[in-house]
């Protein structure tokens, strides 16, 4: 097998509308379309070639139930947790504008060793979400 390249990360979410609006005004991802013949809640997302298929719970509680999420504050300073992560072009611009968005930075910014400086932050859904820059 040989992998081209990955396409999509999809996420269980509680409410589609406060998701998609964390991803579109604080990430700066567009809405893409979705098929048609989806009868279940959801969003579509992409910023470059990054896409994030949100999939709204069915059943309240369901999200709750999938994904515990509870991470030590330890275990989210040193990345040490299951994320998404996204590059970005200047992570002190990306700061202000997370500060500005009132995004709660949970783990750095540090320095990863490699010449990285990696942030985190958490999603409506609690979801992990690594920002860095070289």
């Amino acid at each position: 097998m040989q992998i081209r390249r990955l396409d999509h990360v999809s996420l269980y979410v509680r409410d589609v509308e406060h998701s998609r609006q964390f991803y579109a005004q604080v990430l700066g991802m567009e809405e893409i379309a979705r098929p048609g013949s989806f009868n279940f809640p959801g969003a579509w997302l992409k910023k470059g070639s990054a896409i994030i298929h949100l999939i709204g719970e069915d059943t309240p509680g369901r999200v709750d139930a999938i994904y515990a999420g509870s991470y030590t504050q330890h275990e989210l300073t040193l990345g040490r947790d299951t994320h998404v992560a996204f590059e970005v072009e200047d992570l002190e611009a990306a700061q202000q504008h997370l500060k500005a968005h009132n995004i709660e930075i949970v783990g750095g910014p540090k320095p990863r060793g490699d010449g990285v400086t990696q942030l985190y932050v958490r999603d409506p859904d609690g979801y992990v979400i690594e920002l860095f820059s070289w």
